[in-house]
C-alpha cells in the first residue's frame, strides 16, 4: 500500500515538469491572439487589428502557466502548450 503515495507523487511531480516544459511562450501567445480575432471577424483580419492587439499585449509566466494582458484586460491565457483567447 505505500507505493500508492509514491506513485501518485511521481506522477504529480512528472505533470509539473511537462506544465514547466510546454509553457507557451510570448509569440504562441501572440499569434494565437492574432489567429482568433481574424477567425472571428474577416474584417479585423484585413484592418490587421490582430496583429495590432498581439503587439500591444505583455506577457506574464507563472510557471506552469501563462497569460497575456492588455492594460487591465486578460486577452489569452496558456497551460501544457495550449493556448486559449478570452473574450
Amino acid at each position: 500500500m505505500k507505493t500508492k503515495p509514491l506513485t501518485l507523487a511521481i506522477v504529480l511531480v512528472a505533470v509539473l515538469l511537462l506544465a514547466v516544459v510546454l509553457n507557451p511562450s510570448p509569440e504562441r501567445h501572440r499569434a494565437r491572439i492574432k489567429e482568433t480575432i481574424g477567425e472571428r471577424s474577416p474584417v479585423s483580419r484585413l484592418l490587421g487589428l490582430g496583429s495590432l492587439a498581439a503587439f500591444a499585449t505583455s506577457c506574464h509566466s507563472l510557471g506552469v502557466a501563462s497569460y497575456t494582458t492588455a492594460g487591465d484586460r486578460t486577452l489569452s491565457f496558456g497551460v501544457l502548450g495550449m493556448v486559449f483567447v478570452t473574450q
